[in-house]
C-alpha cells in the first residue's frame, strides 16, 4: 500500500470506541466519538497559506485530510468538538516518510509538526510534537471498513497515557456503491 492509498481509504463517516489508560494514575475510561474524514486538495484553500507560513513545500504534499470529531454520542460525558487538518509532505525520494503538519481546533488547539511513516506492514505511524506533549500515533487498517490506532502520549510533567482505538466505517448508499479498490485507485 502506498501512503496515497492509506490516506484515501481513511475518508468516510466513522464510529470510533476508545480506551484511554492513564498509567500515572493507573485509571481507565472508555469513550465514543463520530470521526469525518475528508480529503483535501493540494491547493485547497486552506492548505496554501499554511504551507506559506510554515515554509513548507506544496510540491511535496502527498495528501492532506480534514479530520472532524464530536464525541456527542457518548451519553453523560461532556460534549467534545473539533476538528484537525493534516497535511503530508514526503521526503524527496521517498514518498513513504516524511514530515506532517496538524494544525487543530476545538479542544486541543494548537499547531503540530512531526513525522509520518508507513511501513512494509502497511501501518502508518505519526509522531507529533506540540508545546509539552509528545505524541506517537500508530494505525492500520483490519478490513477497509475497520481501521485501528494505538497512541502514547507524553508530556513534560511526567504524564502518560496510552489509548486503543477501533474505527467501524459507517456504510451509507454512496459508500456501498464504490467497489473496495475505487478508493485506494483513485
Amino acid at each position: 500500500m502506498k501512503i496515497s492509498e492509506f490516506i484515501n481509504l481513511s475518508v468516510g463517516e466513522w464510529f470510533s470506541q476508545r480506551t484511554n489508560y492513564n498509567l500515572n494514575q493507573q485509571t481507565a475510561e472508555n469513550a465514543k466519538a463520530n470521526l469525518t474524514i475528508e480529503l483535501l486538495e493540494a491547493n485547497h484553500p486552506q492548505i496554501t497559506p499554511i504551507c506559506q507560513q510554515h515554509q513548507l513545500d506544496s510540491n511535496l504534499i502527498v495528501g492532506s485530510l480534514k479530520h472532524s470529531w464530536d464525541n456527542s454520542v457518548d451519553w453523560g460525558k461532556p460534549k467534545q468538538q473539533g476538528s484537525a487538518l493534516i497535511i503530508f509532505l514526503a521526503e524527496e525520494d521517498n514518498t513513504e516518510q516524511g514530515k506532517i503538519i496538524q494544525i487543530a481546533t476545538g479542544t486541543n488547539s494548537g499547531v503540530s509538526f512531526g513525522q509520518y511513516l508507513l511501513a512494509q506492514d502497511q501501518a502508518l505511524t505519526l509522531t507529533l510534537k506540540m508545546e509539552q506533549i509528545e505524541a506517537q500515533e500508530r494505525l492500520w487498517f483490519a478490513s477497509d471498513n475497520l481501521r485501528l490506532r494505538t497512541t502514547m502520549v507524553k508530556e513534560s510533567t511526567g504524564t502518560m497515557q496510552t489509548a486503543f482505538y477501533s474505527e467501524i466505517r459507517k456504510i451509507t448508499q454512496k459508500t456501498q456503491s464504490i467497489p473496495t479498490n475505487a478508493a485506494t485507485n483513485a
